[in-house]
């Protein structure tokens, strides 16, 4: 490592690494609008939490937002948006398939309250 370090700081772990990266004015400039966009989407849930939506509105309303916001955490704040694709991949498709089983266990679900209520009631 060399004497001269302009900006970024020395870090305090056992690798005693020299981060640059976290003074740089664009990447400041870049978290501070994530910042800004996380906030207004916040905003915006409590504004449509406060209206008469049906709760099937609201339900898939707030998943959509959440993921949005997630994405804008997962990409910027923890810095994936600029690795690599394949390690993009490795990180993303496991969460892909959880939201999937997420969902097959939710329909399946209303599927069997379904059956217990209605389909196969004998009374």
């Amino acid at each position: 490592m060399s004497g001269e370090q302009h900006g970024g700081y020395t870090t305090g772990d056992i690798h005693n690494q020299f981060v640059e990266e976290h003074y740089d004015p664009q990447n400041v400039k870049t978290i501070w609008r994530t910042f800004w966009i996380l906030l207004a989407l916040t905003i915006l849930e409590v504004g449509i939490a406060l209206t008469s939506l049906s709760k099937v509105m609201l339900m898939y309303t707030f998943i959509i937002l959440t993921v949005v916001k997630a994405y804008f955490i997962i990409a910027y704040f923890m810095h994936l948006k600029h690795e690599k694709k394949a390690l993009q991949y490795v990180i993303i498709l496991p969460f892909l398939l959880i939201g999937y089983l997420i969902f097959i266990s939710i329909t399946e679900g209303v599927y069997i309250h379904g059956m217990d209520h209605g389909f196969f009631n004998t009374k």
